[in-house]
């Protein structure tokens, strides 16, 4: 089904259906004349040889600079040309995707100027699959990511390069393939293309996603760990969450009781007064994460939404103001809050497998849940893989938001950085993938050795790693179980499969 676009309703969901889907786009009538109208009142005011802001003069520290009649028709090639001052290898083709989505979005309001062929290309990009090879670094997310908009620009000029079918060529020839022509840019043209933070939102869009899906599974691992060291539940009856009144906290107990119900390992006797911070805490510190990822979800979906753009044109007023809307700053501040709160998640996952290894906290399993230890190592060694991930989250929490660096003589003295933060969160989010993973292998094999039946959810979850990750008896080589532990995380199949038996994880 086509999403079709409007200016007003685009959700992380439907970027995240477009950008990996393969999702096909279109733009509403009402937008279309939006976009219309607004091209002829600029097109009015450029006949007038009336000074606007990057349609009539240069930019940045240049934007005294009044153009020519002549030049106003060469300078958005120029300016393309210019700011596509990336470095480093491509961005990910779902990122470029998901940025010219949200920018078409932009467009639909009709206070971008742009002509109609230029949204209309980058549909045609979108649902024919030519994807603009883009440097992954160079955007300081203000105004908005220049540089890497910048060579989707050029694609759609014919110039640079492209993917198509799975294979990197000229953009001229993914163009050909596509049955597609170069545009030619007039006016207002590149700047309509490039001005905004489309791309840092269309990371942190996905990152979200995928975060969202990930905290799920945080509560399926952690459940899974609880069953393996017969942990005491009180500390998630309801009762004590709903008394302190926080969503998330609420949710998380609410799910650890849904996935353990009717464990028999849980039903037998031997358990501590309290358990570690890690375990009973578990409820308010990922609760606290997952509130502020629906704080950040917000924001970042206003921004899809929204009019990321200089200058802004008013069409019923005949006007066009220049400001900063396309400052990344409401999307990086929320995504740094949401790299620290996965990080802080990878920690706590990161301490449950050590009490599920260390014998002197594990509650009688053997040391490193091997069964034959000293000839055996055992898990040992993965928490070491752990530990070198949770530590790399930890150093990559640290902010870019407030390390602006000024730029343009000055004239862009603060910048977001929020290209820097977006790709640091992601990365962040990659690393937490594979220290549940390394949890939930370290927990199956607990389960074995323990006996009894896990919980229903648990007992699903421990299913699908068997059916995929032979129990560990005689140490072999870690890495394909943990590689192969992503990829099941990553493919949803067991989240489906769980939900399905215990109902919808809040």
């Amino acid at each position: 089904m086509t999403i079709v676009l409007d200016g007003d309703h685009l959700t992380i969901h439907d970027v995240e259906a477009v950008a990996r889907g393969g999702r096909e786009v279109s733009v509403s009538d009402e937008a279309w004349d939006r976009i219309r109208i607004c091209r002829e009142m600029i097109q009015r005011k450029i006949d007038d040889h009336e000074v606007m802001y990057g349609v009539t003069t240069g930019i940045g520290e240049f934007s005294e600079v009044v153009l020519t009649p002549p030049q106003v028709k060469e300078f958005q090639k120029f300016l393309v040309y210019s700011h596509a001052a990336g470095i480093g290898g491509p961005m990910p083709i779902e990122v470029v995707r998901g940025g010219m989505l949200g920018r078409i979005n932009v467009h639909c309001h009709g206070n971008s100027g742009g002509r109609v062929e230029i949204t209309q290309m980058l549909i045609d990009l979108l649902n024919l699959g030519v994807t603009p090879v883009v440097a992954m670094k160079g955007s300081v997310g203000a105004c908005g990511d220049l540089s890497p908009m910048s060579q989707i620009a050029m694609t759609m000029m014919g110039e640079g390069d492209a993917f198509y079918q799975g294979e990197r060529m000229s953009s001229l020839d993914a163009l050909s393939a596509a049955g597609l022509e170069p545009i030619v840019l007039q006016a207002r043209d590149g700047l309509a293309i490039i001005n905004g933070s489309n791309l840092l939102t269309a990371m942190a869009a996905l990152t979200l996603c995928d975060a969202t899906r990930w905290l799920k599974y945080h509560d399926i691992s952690t459940a899974m760990t609880l069953e393996a060291l017969n942990a005491n539940m009180t500390p998630y009856d309801n009762r004590l969450h709903e008394l302190r009144g926080f969503q998330g906290s609420i949710d998380t107990a609410a799910n650890l009781l849904k996935l353990t119900e009717n464990s028999e390992i849980l039903a037998s006797g031997g358990k501590k007064v309290q358990d570690a911070y890690s375990l009973r805490s578990t409820p308010q510190v990922i609760g606290s994460l997952k509130d502020a990822l629906k704080y950040a979800l917000s924001q970042v979906e206003i921004e899809l939404n929204g009019v990321g753009d200089n200058p802004v044109f008013l069409v019923d007023e005949e006007r066009v103001i220049t400001g900063a809307n396309f400052q990344g700053s409401p999307v990086a501040l929320p995504m740094e809050m949401v790299g620290i709160g996965l990080s802080m998640a990878a920690v706590l996952s990161e301490r449950r497998m050590n009490r599920l290894t260390n014998p002197a906290l594990s509650g009688g399993l053997p040391p490193f849940l091997t069964e034959q230890p000293g000839l055996h190592s055992g898990l040992m060694v993965a928490q070491y893989t752990a530990c070198a991930l949770v530590a790399e989250t930890r150093i990559l929490s640290h902010p870019a938001a407030n390390q602006s660096i000024p730029a343009a003589a000055d004239q862009e003295d603060f910048v977001s950085m929020g290209m820097t933060t977006t790709q640091k969160t992601r990365q962040i989010m990659e690393n937490c993938f594979g220290v549940l993973a390394i949890e939930m292998i370290a927990a199956s094999q607990a389960i074995d050795i323990r006996g009894g039946a896990p919980g229903k959810g648990v007992a699903i979850a421990h299913q699908i790693i068997r059916q995929n990750i032979k129990h560990l008896g005689d140490d072999r080589a870690l890495f394909p179980d943990h590689d192969t532990m992503v990829e099941i995380l990553q493919s949803g199949e067991m989240l489906n499969a769980v939900e399905k038996t215990v109902g919808n994880l809040g």
